[in-house]
């Protein structure tokens, strides 16, 4: 067994997950830069309404947000997993266009798509101040200041927690918060299970691209040995636990080795790797966690269809 303190938590990781009775890997891990191009396709797929709903939200009611803020003096917007910004350059022009002084700090696992954002948000709003960080979540703790904050935590990810994680991340971000603090919580809601089915198992393939992705990164980090043609691609939404479950399986039984790791993985034919969670919400369950969390719901803002909400909620 070689000494896993000397590994990236990637390499730890993959070998804890892949060693497990039931396979798992870590859905963070999706985000290398190809992952990350690779997510930025499936947003502009028709399917995936979570983007095109929340953009809508972003676009119509930036300025019921701005109300709820009541932040008299300048301050911080900090936003987690910002992506290139597309859907975030709404909000921002309308605090912009209201004479609101303020420095957006987006925080994102990749440089390279921080440095796209960056160019994205100046060709709008050349007068911004931005001061992006690359990184994990843990950032937030660079930022600490004495003005009002508002974080963004957009695009559903929030789902992609179990509800024992998501409520330890919640919290975590509470520490760094102040009394009178907002964030916003972009969180997707139980709807018609074929739309959400969809959007998860698109016909163009995309998302079974970023699923493998991973593989692909095992490749390349870990030296393994897979063969993306023995590999395959499922999915499914249960409406009753309203959860997305994605996966990646073996089409046969195999043995992967890791040069890395100095170690290989058995595979029976069929076997799951589990990927992805992405828990749908009701509103009492988005009060029930905002409340465990240590926060109160301002206001839960939806897109026409009712499909996908920016919840506010205050410190």
């Amino acid at each position: 067994m070689p000494n896993l303190s000397k590994q990236t938590a990637f390499a730890n990781d993959v070998q804890v997950g892949l060693s497990s009775p039931n396979k798992w890997l870590s859905s963070k891990y999706f985000y290398d830069a190809r992952g990350s191009q690779l997510f930025q396709d499936i947003m502009s797929m028709p399917e995936y309404y979570p983007t095109s709903c929340e953009k809508e939200i972003l676009e119509n009611k930036s300025g019921e947000l701005l109300e709820l803020l009541d932040f008299n003096e300048p301050f911080d917007i900090i936003e987690f997993g910002s992506g290139d910004g597309s859907k975030t350059i709404e909000l921002l022009k309308t605090f912009y266009n209201h004479k609101r002084q303020f420095t957006y700090v987006p925080i994102d696992i990749s440089a390279d798509v921080l440095e796209d954002l960056k160019k994205n948000v100046h060709a709008h709003i050349p007068e911004i101040t931005i001061e992006p960080l690359a990184g994990d979540y843990s950032e937030i703790n660079k930022k600490k200041s004495a003005r009002p904050a508002l974080l963004l935590f957009l695009g559903g990810n929030i789902g992609n927690y179990s509800q024992a994680d998501a409520l330890e991340l919640l919290q975590s971000f509470g520490q760094n918060m102040k009394r009178g603090d907002k964030i916003v919580v972009g969180m997707d809601l139980r709807k018609d299970p074929h739309v959400i089915k969809l959007a998860y198992d698109d016909p163009h393939g995309i998302t079974r691209e970023f699923n493998m992705n991973l593989l692909t990164r095992m490749n390349r980090e870990l030296k393994t040995n897979f063969d993306l043609d023995d590999f395959g691609f499922y999915c499914h939404y249960d409406p009753v636990r309203g959860a997305v479950l994605s996966y990646i399986y073996s089409k046969k039984s195999q043995k992967i080795h890791s040069e890395i790791l100095d170690c290989s993985f058995k595979f029976s034919e069929n076997e799951l790797i589990w990927t992805e969670l992405s828990q749908k919400f009701n509103f009492d369950e988005i009060a029930e966690l905002a409340n465990a969390a240590g926060f109160k719901v301002l206001k839960n803002i939806t897109d026409s269809q009712n499909y996908f909400t920016d919840s506010v909620w205050e410190k």
